[in-house]
């Protein structure tokens, strides 16, 4: 039975149900929401740099010339929650910002440039309908007839409501591998009057209605585009290559603010600097790095692990203040060694640390978490990684471990992908991989 712990002699308690549910590594923190902010670590001095407030700085300046920025990094390091935080910050600062989460309207394994292109519409319509802004547009009452005589199906489309006319093409287009190929072959020789339209009947009235309430401009922030399947295409490329490269100068001509997040292997391609100014606008994507809990060297960065700690034991004490929680650790751990062991074999990625955490947690649902626990849950996670290494990727990461370089796309889906590699930034532009610890500690390194 899950129960609230007591720490007797402190008079404090922790809510292990609450505990439990914040050490969720699939919860996203949403910092405009007061009780996640009180979970949030802000790990930007420790992590190379202050990405989020790059971002929104250039937009700031940028005003009212739009921009589009590119952000990457390792699924699971913490990008959603870096990118909520920017929305909360822009949202302060007087922007109307759109965020949506990609995967909820795409097929991952099986996206083109209009299907992101009609997703951020029918986003911003959604969104900018919500605070009683809406508009006509001619070109999407023509595609949603259009489209209902292409499928030869009856759908009740009311071009009254933008965003729920483009939402019932995309739903349908996400849904059916037939209606999406049906819906390209007759969008993709129109792309420039699908942009025009969006641009002309949407982005800028949107603009100038926004300015009317006083508001600094229109932000979108693409995330999950990371995820897109790095499948190759018929054509040689791969289809993050096709989309943030081939289609990156359409991409980025969007008449507002955009941040799009994009896979993190179109760093290590040989066209990166292709997509740097087709899409990035001569400008690098932003990558996310790991929080880093030993440097190059070596040696420990007690900063970095400092941060950690605090990251836990949020999680167990949200309402007191850093100090009042580090009195607390036997609480929640035998010791403070068990609490630094789970921080440093995390690798400083935020979600492994959480998975190892919650797995603690399910295993024997009380409290303290002990060491003989911890070593249990890490044997485990390390197994199960080290399934999917063949033998001569063990020679590589060898290599890794020695030499801390990863080199050329082909050891990036291998090492980093696979999430056997992670990458980490310092404050002096130095860049550095090291083995992901779990799979460390693995006999056969």
């Amino acid at each position: 039975m899950i129960r609230g712990f007591s720490t007797g002699s402190s008079g404090m308690k922790v809510d292990l149900r609450r505990f439990f549910r914040a050490c969720n590594p699939s919860k996203v923190l949403r910092v405009e929401n007061a009780e996640d902010r009180k979970y949030y670590i802000d790990f930007s001095k420790v992590r190379g740099a202050e990405i989020i407030e790059e971002l929104g700085q250039t937009i700031a300046l940028m005003s009212p010339e739009p921009t589009c920025q590119l952000f990457t990094g390792h699924i699971g390091c913490g990008k959603s929650t870096e990118l909520l935080r920017l929305k909360a910050e822009l949202e302060k600062q007087g922007f109307h910002v759109v965020y949506f989460e990609s995967s909820q309207d795409l097929d991952m394994g099986d996206v083109d440039l209009s299907d992101i292109l009609l997703a951020i519409a029918r986003q911003v319509s959604e969104s900018l309908e919500a605070i009683n802004i809406s508009f006509k547009s001619r070109y999407f009452t023509n595609l949603f007839k259009d489209f209902v005589e292409l499928l030869k199906t009856p759908i009740e489309i009311d071009s009254g409501e933008l965003s729920w006319g483009i939402g019932k093409i995309t739903l349908k287009a996400k849904e059916s591998p037939q209606v999406r190929t049906q819906l390209r072959q007759y969008l993709e020789p129109q792309t420039e009057n699908l942009l025009k339209a969006i641009n002309k009947e949407l982005l800028s009235p949107a603009q100038t209605e926004l300015e009317k309430q006083g508001k600094q401009g229109l932000v979108v922030i693409v995330d999950n585009l990371d995820r897109v399947d790095n499948r190759l295409m018929s054509s040689g490329k791969t289809l993050p290559e096709y989309l943030f490269i081939g289609r990156g100068d359409q991409l980025g001509n969007l008449n507002c603010h955009v941040v799009y997040t994009i896979p993190l292997v179109l760093m290590f391609s040989n066209e990166r600097e292709a997509l740097k100014n087709r899409l990035g606008g001569g400008t690098n994507p932003m990558v996310l790095p790991m929080v880093p809990v030993q440097l190059k060297d070596g040696s420990e960065y007690l900063e970095g692990l400092m941060l950690l700690r605090q990251m836990v034991l949020a999680r167990a004490f949200p309402e007191l203040d850093p100090q009042e929680r580090l009195n607390l650790i036997e609480e929640v751990f035998d010791s403070a060694e068990t609490l630094d062991r789970l921080c440093r074999v995390s690798g400083g990625h935020v979600r492994n640390l959480l998975s190892l955490l919650y797995t603690c947690l399910r295993k024997r649902k009380t409290l303290p978490i002990t060491r003989d626990r911890l070593e249990i849950a890490i044997a485990e996670a390390g197994n199960e990684l080290s399934l999917a290494i063949a033998a001569d990727e063990w020679e590589l990461l060898r290599r890794v471990a020695q030499s801390k370089k990863v080199t050329g796309e082909k050891q990036y889906q291998t090492l980093l992908r696979s999430m056997f590699v992670f990458e980490y930034r310092n404050d002096r532009g130095e860049l550095w991989f090291d083995l992901n610890p779990v799979l460390a500690e693995v006999k056969q390194l």
